[in-house]
């Protein structure tokens, strides 16, 4: 039996933890990309019993250190988004003014009249340019929201410019094939 004055003896003191010592086995595994373990199988008397499960899904990387950021990406998308940005700029005003437009092609084409569908091509050249505007709008919208996401983005600026282009080209047809030198010229 001890008495007062006897001095306690101190704990002995932990090691400071290690490394990931601290985190999660699923956190461990996600940090060095290890599959997660099969969970064991139940007893064959019992198989029937048990609903059968989906393989459980790889965990996500749990720190930013683990995803990848896609640098290259986010410039290729930025600069595609820009390019289109440009062109649209270029090509609405030529699409607004549609007539002039149309006789420029005419004499590129080696039509040698003038375009007289003047009311239809006011109508599509405004119309297409407007498809132009929403379409780079679009484009874009979708661009930064994948990019923020983290995902592949660099083919959403290719998709929307091909999209847009087929449905200006739809518009700027209608109203080139509805003048009646074009239609002479190529029923040639």
């Amino acid at each position: 039996m001890g008495s007062a004055a006897e001095p306690v003896p101190a704990p002995e003191e932990r090691p400071r933890p290690a490394y990931g010592e601290y985190a999660t086995p699923e956190e461990q595994r996600a940090a060095i990309r290890l599959p997660l373990p099969e969970a064991p199988a139940p007893p064959a008397a019992s198989l029937s019993s048990v609903p059968h499960h989906a393989p459980l899904p790889v965990p996500r990387p749990t720190t930013t250190a683990a995803r990848p950021t896609r640098r290259a990406d986010r410039i290729i998308t930025l600069a595609l988004v820009v390019y289109g940005f440009i062109t649209v700029l270029s090509a609405v005003p030529q699409l607004w003014h549609f007539n002039e437009f149309a006789q420029t092609w005419m004499t590129l084409a080696g039509i040698d009249a003038t375009f007289t569908n003047t009311a239809a091509g006011d109508l599509w050249g405004r119309i297409g340019a407007a498809v132009f505007a929403i379409g780079w709008l679009i484009t874009a919208l979708l661009s930064w929201r994948s990019v923020i996401r983290g995902r592949l983005s660099w083919w959403i600026p290719l998709v929307g410019a091909i999209a847009s282009f087929v449905l200006v080209s739809v518009c700027l047809t209608v109203p080139l094939l509805g003048d009646p030198a074009v239609v002479a010229h190529f029923g040639r």
